[in-house]
């Protein structure tokens, strides 16, 4: 009887741990690996003399986005007036730095009036092509009211910017655009020039009423 009895508990424990070890293998089968990519973002920020009224709400924007954005993501920040350089490169999370790079090179001259932001959407296509070859999920974000002011060869062209976006999207598929706190005319040209290049996912506008809302389409386009 005792044999029998220690028969019948060795058996049940084996089917327990059989049935535990079954459900182990179903619920880990069912686990996704997390394909997390780590977004580079590259911000053109206009801070012509035409722009200062605008230019802290929309400071306050860009801080507000990296506040969103992974630790892990690389935010490169590319000033834009008569000229257009890059004033930070770094975390997204070092706020401190963000701030003091951006009070410290957008100030108010009365002689920066034009905005290059042809030239300074050119260097940030460059610097996508970098990031993505360093296995970021490139974005651009524009922030400023995108009038065309100063040196012409400096400024947008409209007509030649889906051609330059197209032949960036052959090394970097999927690139992300947002342009943000324009007039909604501006912002209109943009939608019907990039649409075609880039699609509705990938190209977000917003004035600065629905800002908001635009960053949360923002994270879904780049992978969040």
């Amino acid at each position: 009887m005792k044999l029998n009895k220690r028969v019948i508990t060795i058996g049940l424990i084996i089917l327990i741990c059989a049935i535990v070890i079954k459900l182990l293998w179903v619920g880990l089968s069912h686990i996704k690996i997390d394909d997390f990519k780590p977004a580079g973002v590259v911000f053109v920020i206009d801070s012509s003399a035409s722009n200062q009224k605008n230019l802290p709400e929309q400071k306050k924007l860009l801080k507000q986005i990296c506040n969103v954005l992974d630790p892990e993501d690389q935010v490169k920040i590319l000033r834009v007036s008569e000229d257009a350089y890059l004033i930070y490169e770094g975390a997204p999370t070092n706020g401190s730095a963000i701030t003091k790079a951006m009070d410290a090179f957008t100030q108010y001259d009365e002689k920066d009036y034009g905005t290059a932001y042809g030239l300074g959407l050119k260097k940030a296509f460059n610097h996508c092509l970098n990031l993505k070859k360093s296995g970021y999920v490139p974005a651009v974000v524009v922030i400023g009211d995108l009038e065309n002011e100063g040196a012409v060869e400096n400024q947008i062209d409209w007509k030649l910017l889906p051609e330059n976006v197209k032949s960036i999207m052959e090394y970097v598929p999927d690139l992300s655009m947002m342009f943000l706190n324009a007039h909604p005319a501006k912002l209109d040209q943009a939608k019907e020039t990039l649409t075609p290049i880039l699609g509705e996912t990938h190209l977000i506008v917003a004035p600065e009423q629905t800002s908001d809302k635009a960053v949360r389409k923002f994270l879904t386009a780049i992978g969040r």
